[in-house]
């Protein structure tokens, strides 16, 4: 008997709940003359927050419950091995700007110099050569010169006669200078290093993890040793900007609100105090009470989404938090319709 006592007790207490649960969400608003009233509970988003890269964790920054502004440092990688290939990258790409740079501005005035007297030079011996195998030529039939004589001035003059034509070749190149084909490959190359260079200096700096933005951290899942990567949050934020009330308005009662309407705000955690707000989202689908029933008795049980942004400056509201929206049926439709969900102005979170 006993145990039926405490069977029949613990359904009684879990029907309690379930029913509280429904009537938080679901119990029909109250209107009174031009006021529509709902209830419902306070509502954020949330940023599992990860390095873009792969390493150990070196420091984190941030404990449960401090509160970010976007852009705070919060954690940090070792960054020893994206430091020394950020180093080698840009070496790299300066060694290969230093090459292109040479071949655009072309040959230097001493170069081009150089390369005259040189061409000059040759262009003496190969006269002077010429000049002794003619005279070895015609000292050949008198027999002042033997035929070896005559080989050996015909190959002096064959060298110099080549050795001075490779020097008219270069002091011509020098004056022209580099071809705009390999000044064009110079020039690709060092791009794709100056872009490697960018890709390593991304790199080191996705060693840090800022705030995404501003928000309270909820978790810190990672500590210093663990290993880090994409696919490892490290901190659970809570997004305190945009703050709504998630609320549920009944079919009948829908055709009464649109987007942009005012509505005031009241919690029981600080009672006394009102907190401005509007609707910015109404669900274009409904949900059944209950959902298994759709009968022509029961349609106006429909129900629909409706989100209450709210203007919190004091970070008073929390998650989950029960709230009571009023909103005022006879405003304009249109009274207020920020740009964007967090576009709460200087009056509008006043208390």
């Amino acid at each position: 008997m006993n145990l039926r006592r405490r069977f029949a007790a613990g359904a009684l207490v879990g029907a309690a709940l379930v029913g509280g649960v429904w009537w938080a969400f679901f119990r029909p608003p109250s209107q009174q003359g031009d006021v529509l009233t709902l209830y419902g509970n306070i509502d954020i988003r949330e940023v599992q927050a990860a390095f873009n890269d792969s390493d150990v964790v070196a420091r984190m920054l941030v404990q449960e419950g401090a509160r970010l502004r976007k852009g705070d440092l919060i954690a940090t990688l070792d960054d020893r091995r994206y430091a020394a290939r950020l180093d080698q990258a840009r070496r790299q790409a300066d060694s290969l700007k230093a090459a292109l740079d040479r071949l655009v501005h072309g040959s230097r005035p001493e170069e081009i110099a150089q390369a005259k007297a040189t061409m000059e030079a040759l262009r003496a011996v190969y006269e002077n050569n010429k000049t002794l195998y003619d005279r070895t030529m015609r000292l050949l039939p008198r027999g002042a010169a033997s035929t070896e004589d005559r080989d050996n001035a015909l190959a002096q003059l064959n060298s110099s006669q080549k050795n001075y034509e490779a020097a008219v070749q270069a002091y011509i190149l020098a004056v022209k200078g580099p071809r705009d084909e390999d000044i064009v490959a110079a020039r690709n190359t060092y791009h794709a290093a100056e872009a490697a260079a960018a890709l390593a200096e991304r790199e080191f700096a996705d060693t840090k993890l800022y705030a995404p933005s501003d928000g309270i951290v909820e978790a810190r899942i990672l500590e210093p040793g663990d290993m880090a990567s994409p696919s490892a949050p490290v901190y659970t934020i809570a997004l305190t900007d945009p703050l709504w009330v998630r609320a549920y308005v009944p079919e009948t009662e829908l055709g009464k609100v649109k987007l942009g309407m005012r509505a005031t705000i009241h919690t029981d955690s600080v009672p006394g105090h009102a907190y401005h707000g509007w609707i910015g989202y109404l669900s274009p689908t409904a949900e059944f009470t209950p959902k298994t029933i759709e009968s022509p008795e029961l349609r106006t049980k429909l129900v629909y989404q409706l989100r209450v942004y709210v203007c919190d400056p004091d970070h008073d509201l929390r998650l989950g938090m029960p709230a009571t929206v009023t909103i005022d049926l006879s405003q304009p439709r249109k009274a207020f319709r920020p740009d964007a969900a967090s576009g709460c102005g200087a009056g509008d979170g006043a208390k």
